[in-house]
């Protein structure tokens, strides 16, 4: 087997340390975490932490980013299999439902935030992360927007900011209690994206126990 070049094992062990942290600040939390933990769990020294990220913060933040970028791409894989806008708006609320409010996640998410709130260099940092995922879901709901006949009153910016702000208060109570459902949620999207908060097998539904209602 051919040995790794440099640039090829230096990448191999900022992947390592960033799946030990991940699992370590998932499980334990922001502060109970330290490089100290996440070096010895992964088998390396603190200098090779060091190497890879400046700080504790810096490597949470990529922790986080990581995260997202996950989640992301099973939001996307999922809509990329769907074509119609009724499809799409399902694949939304499969996801939502298994993911907003996982407790491990959101925890990690609430203390980060509360623990930048601190220090106005790191929140500007992570302030700056934050609109970069609002501008992506964003450019979403445009895209879906460019194929609809009928805009939305909103414009996809107000839409993604709404939501998102909704999603997020929906995530903390529901790492309280996961039975709290996401119909409110999903029913403001509707109503923002489309006008109507059912959707049109609902309606349908409706209309038909309507008309043979004795």
């Amino acid at each position: 087997m051919a040995r790794l070049t440099r640039p090829e094992n230096q990448a191999l062990t900022r992947e390592r340390l960033l799946a030990t942290a991940k699992s370590l600040f998932l499980s334990d939390g922001y502060h109970p975490t330290s490089i100290e933990k996440v070096a010895d769990a992964a088998g390396y020294s603190k200098g090779a932490v060091y190497s890879n990220f400046s700080s504790k913060d810096e490597l949470c933040m990529a922790v986080l980013d990581s995260i997202r970028r996950d989640e992301t791409e099973v939001l996307l894989s999922a809509l990329a299999q769907v074509h119609t806008l009724e499809s799409r708006i399902d694949a939304l609320q499969t996801w939502a439902d298994q993911r907003i409010g996982d407790g491990q996640w959101t925890s990690l998410e609430l203390e980060f935030s509360a623990h930048a709130r601190r220090d106005p260099a790191l929140r500007a940092v992570l302030a700056r992360r934050n609109a970069a995922m609002m501008r992506a879901c964003a450019h979403l709901i445009a895209l879906q927007i460019a194929e609809m006949p009928t805009k939305p009153a909103m414009s996809a910016e107000a839409i993604a900011s709404a939501t998102v702000s909704l999603a997020i208060g929906l995530g903390f109570q529901r790492s309280i209690d996961p039975s709290i459902s996401i119909n409110s949620f999903m029913q403001t999207y509707r109503t923002l994206l489309t006008g109507n908060p059912q959707n049109n097998n609902q309606q349908t539904r409706q209309r038909h126990t309507i008309d043979h209602t004795p």
